[in-house]
């Protein structure tokens, strides 16, 4: 067994500590003595809970009391394969943690556990997992989430890139809470809730790859206690979304295909960091299509929407929180962007890929 349910035993083996320059072996995922000595001298400290600790191969959860309301569940799984793992504003860890927490609070549901999944490389210094799995552990007490599950392999030098994490998240979904990106309406108004590209040009400034130092954090945050004052405040949000892959333009494009109505906005009203701007343009990059990790899409009805807006800018993570654009009925499954020339053009998908391996 290589999962981080280790079963207890009666007379453990105590293993011996981890040296300080040691590396993954291919006998960490053997599931044998190392694999033990791996699981409980790195991740046992930093994801100890009761469901993890009951030694079990999986986990009985406790659901919120809803007094009698009904309500439902929400899943979500992603799987994260960043390069290089540590970055400026964050690491692959931070990054998987996020990421999942964020894919779960969009649906309106509210986090509560996280299962992790680790694919480590013959080779990788145990000090640098150790540090991920630190961030990680971080990052679920921010977002007030558990990490109840996990698993670990190792695979040959050269195969993993140093470490993949696969992660899926369980929340909960108050009754009466309806949201999805097939919900968004003629009339409504499009906010973000910050500036757009901060994390793919963190990760291209950290791979070396700019030519010049970009000052710029990657946005990797759990958002999901921004969304619930979002929903509190404008209870009749329609869609919420992460802009991710692709970016801000990818992802309204998917939301204007959901919703079969037309998305418009404003470029001069988009927020974007100088840094990031200079950046694209020298590379030849558009932000709209610059991956973010920590950035939030709110489409909401407009006699909402000064609501949301306010509730936004009160988190440390919408500070920069800016309304962008309107929906409107025609032509259906279209992104139209006003330039600030004071044109129009279509925002279409993203083709191809332009930042590989960021999230």
């Amino acid at each position: 067994m290589t999962d981080f349910n280790y079963p207890n035993m009666e007379s453990p083996v105590c293993p011996l500590p981890l040296k300080h320059n040691e590396s993954i072996v291919m006998g960490h995922g053997s599931g044998g003595r190392m694999t033990r000595e791996l699981i409980e001298r790195v991740f046992h400290p930093s994801f100890t809970n009761p469901p993890l600790d009951a030694g079990n191969d999986f986990a009985h959860l406790s659901l919120p009391d809803q007094a009698g309301l009904q309500g439902r569940l929400a899943v979500s799984t992603d799987a994260h394969i960043v390069s290089p793992l540590f970055f400026p504003g964050g690491d692959i860890g931070r990054l998987a943690v996020c990421g999942t927490v964020n894919d779960v609070a969009v649906s309106g549901g509210i986090p509560l556990y996280l299962t992790a999944s680790f694919i480590l490389e013959e080779g990788l210094p145990v000090e640098q997992l150790e540090q991920v799995v630190r961030s990680m552990q971080a990052a679920a007490e921010e977002a007030g989430v558990q990490i109840i599950a996990g698993d670990t392999k190792v695979v040959e030098k050269g195969k993993a890139d140093g470490m993949f994490i696969s992660t899926s998240g369980v929340g909960w979904v108050p009754a009466g809470r309806d949201l999805g990106g097939e919900l968004a309406r003629p009339g409504d108004v499009v906010l973000v809730s910050g500036t757009m590209g901060d994390h793919g040009i963190a990760v291209l400034s950290a791979r070396g790859e700019l030519g010049f130092d970009a000052n710029v954090q990657s946005d990797a945050a759990p958002l999901n206690h921004m969304i619930q004052a979002i929903l509190e405040a404008a209870p009749h949000t329609h869609v919420l979304r992460d802009p991710t892959r692709g970016g801000l333009a990818t992802t309204l494009n998917e939301i204007a295909g959901q919703s079969q109505v037309c998305i418009t906005i404003e470029e001069a009203a988009v927020p974007v960091n100088p840094v990031v701007r200079a950046a694209c343009e020298m590379l030849g990059f558009d932000p709209l299509y610059v991956a973010n990790e920590g950035k939030l899409i709110v489409i909401v009805p407009a006699e909402e929407a000064g609501a949301a807006l306010t509730a936004m800018r009160k988190s440390p993570y919408g500070q920069n929180a800016a309304r962008i654009g309107s929906v409107l009925p025609d032509p259906q499954g279209r992104v139209l962007l006003r330039t600030l020339i004071g044109g129009t053009r279509i925002l279409d998908v993203m083709s191809g890929e332009m930042l590989p391996r960021i999230c």
